[in-house]
């Protein structure tokens, strides 16, 4: 599978489905899109070998860079039949975990859960219902820079590629952020600036809100401000209580964490400036 951006201009689909001619594949999907006011191209290729061989992938990555350099490409390849390495950060909640192992443990997200972490001991029945590996890391003002070097040295020893904040309910430094840019995902409600804090659909429901949802995105130091991957809506009613709203905020949370989670992992997402294109 082949993610890429790059200026836009004559050639670049030409360019690319000449290079897997070249080396025996034949496209078995491909999406692009053409941004006019950056003027920048994205494109997704999934390819195979015609003759139904195994691919050399790093060889095909050493020869891509003659036509990447060509047009000062973005780009990544990557064997869409490896599952990636997730690590899901989690609090109290257990809505967005849950769902994320069900979906794993049926085979509808392709990932490789190597461990959940918590500052909370709560979920750890949960993590162990589907054989996940439960780490409890506590954080405390005092502790908060030790509890992220604990983090850190997890996501290098166990080779992580994705990291899921799954309502995980503490703030990451900007270092942390930073060494986590592009491979770690949040979600939270869609309805900030407004209703901060604690209890948010419970706010929702006292100002007689019509319409809650939840926010996929990347994490950056910039809090809740990353660039966006998926957004999920649900319209609510006077007739609803206050923990209805809540059950209905659990559900879109869940569906929107999803659907990131697996437009990351299928290589769909490319970052244009402060905002992604999802290649569906």
């Amino acid at each position: 599978m082949l993610t890429l951006s790059c200026p836009d201009t004559l050639g670049i689909v030409h360019a690319v489905s000449g290079f897997l001619v070249e080396h025996g594949c034949t496209i078995r999907e491909s999406q692009q899109f053409e941004d006019p006011d950056s003027g920048t191209f994205f494109m997704r290729v999934q390819f195979a070998r015609a003759d139904g061989g195994s691919l050399d992938v790093d060889r095909l990555r050493a020869d891509f860079t003659d036509v990447s350099g060509r047009f000062a490409m973005t780009w990544r390849m990557v064997d869409a039949s490896e599952r990636q390495r997730v690590l899901i950060m989690v609090s109290k909640f257990a809505h967005c975990l849950n769902d994320l192992l069900f979906r794993t443990s049926i085979g509808e997200l392709n990932l490789d859960v190597v461990a959940v972490v918590s500052n909370h001991p709560d979920l750890g029945r949960l993590a162990d219902n589907y054989d996940v590996p439960f780490r409890h890391i506590p954080v405390t003002a005092e502790t908060k820079s030790e509890a992220e070097a604990a983090l850190l040295d997890i996501v290098r020893d166990e080779r992580v590629d994705l990291v899921v904040l799954a309502r995980y309910m503490q703030i990451l430094s900007d270092e942390t952020c930073k060494q986590l840019e592009g491979r770690a995902i949040n979600i939270h409600h869609s309805m900030l600036p407004s209703f901060k804090g604690a209890r948010p659909y419970h706010q929702a429901h006292a100002r007689g809100v019509k319409v809650i949802g939840a926010t996929a995105h990347y994490v950056t130091p910039d809090l809740d401000e990353g660039p966006i991957i998926e957004q999920e809506l649900m319209r609510v009613d006077h007739t609803m209580s206050a923990e209805e709203f809540a059950a209905h905020g659990r559900e879109v949370e869940c569906r929107a964490l999803a659907r990131a989670v697996r437009w990351h992992t299928e290589n769909r997402v490319a970052l244009n400036g402060t905002k992604t294109v999802v290649l569906q």
